[in-house]
């Protein structure tokens, strides 16, 4: 079984050369590794430390920032078995993060479901400050990820700013795995993810495994190096060229796993249009059929629309629109 791709995405390497690396991964597997993204080793190793401190508080000091008391912002904690996939509970505890937008910002005056204020804990105080800092170094680099995708497909290298994400819709999570107990679950189960980018960091645990065409491939673990997968939107932007890979996570270790996923998705109103292809016909026109019957190729509306239809089922209990049942 082949390993995900590695590829250098040094801001010192010629555009074209990274574009052309991610374009053949996006072709293959839809999901890649990167090394040389200059986002801190330190901000990734404290984001870890606070992260751990935060979840091994007490179940009732962590629900001081329980998702329900964020309104429709969907921001705050999760308990463990607390988000489902598939109408299945997953087996992870969580916190859920996004763009700071002020009460002020139009978006939150209109109740927009995913914009506003994040919930930050009491303990660790330190935390807030370090995840804005994960997001917006987070967000710079999907930028260039982007660009690069851009190029790959023959488009301007801005192609994805002016169409698509000229305020992009920016999620960031902090996942925690227990040790797997159960022979039949999964910590997150088979799905896909719904935007553009996925960037996730791992805390050096395996436990994520992606479906390629022919089984599924344990992704190894290594803080120093993110792993890069496409979402729902990319593959209808290039009408199947590019796949939104499905994904799945078991904790196989015996110690908590930690990953902290974030995802560079389009503004909420952008229409997600197909990119100007030209004659390249190297990839498929049709995507085949997926675990959920469903296929982004036939979606028409706004991202905003997708985004919601897509999450309601995350958490049901809660009022409508949410977060992403991703790994």
């Amino acid at each position: 079984m082949p390993a995900l791709p590695l590829i250098d995405v040094s801001p010192e390497r010629d555009l074209a050369s990274v574009a052309a690396e991610i374009d053949d991964a996006c072709r293959r597997l839809g999901f890649f590794r990167i090394s040389g993204h200059s986002v801190s080793s330190g901000l990734m190793a404290e984001l870890d430390r606070l992260a751990r401190a935060f979840f091994d508080q007490p179940d009732d000091v962590k629900a001081a920032i329980a998702m329900p008391l964020g309104g429709p912002a969907w921001r705050g904690w999760f308990p463990l078995d607390g988000e489902l996939t598939a109408g299945v509970p997953d087996h992870k505890e969580g916190i859920y993060f996004g763009t700071e937008l002020p009460p002020e910002h139009p978006a939150v005056r209109a109740g927009r479901p995913l914009h506003g204020a994040n919930q930050f804990p009491a303990e660790p105080t330190e935390l807030r400050a370090v995840v804005l800092a994960w997001i917006e170094a987070m967000t710079g680099l999907g930028t260039h990820l982007l660009r690069a995708v851009a190029v790959g497909l023959g488009a301007p290298a801005d192609w994805f700013e002016r169409e698509v994400t000229a305020e992009p819709t920016v999620l960031a999570r902090i996942f925690r795995y227990p040790p797997d107990l159960h022979p039949d679950g999964w910590g997150v189960a088979e799905h896909t993810d719904y935007g553009l980018l996925t960037i996730l960091a791992q805390d050096g645990h395996d436990g994520l495994e992606v479906h390629a065409p022919d089984g599924w491939i344990a992704v190894p673990a290594d803080p120093e190096v993110l792993v890069v997968n496409l979402g729902d939107m990319v593959e209808r932007m290039t009408g199947g060229r590019y796949r939104s890979t499905p994904h799945r996570v078991r904790n196989t270790t015996t110690a908590m796993r930690l990953s902290f996923p974030v995802f560079i998705d389009p503004s909420w109103d952008a229409t997600c249009p197909i990119l100007p292809l030209g004659d390249d016909t190297a990839g498929p026109t049709e995507a085949p059929a997926r675990w959920d019957g469903a296929s982004p190729l036939a979606w028409e509306g706004t991202y905003g629309d997708y985004l919601t239809a897509k999450v309601v089922k995350v958490f049901p209990d809660l009022s409508t629109g949410g977060p992403e049942p991703r790994c």
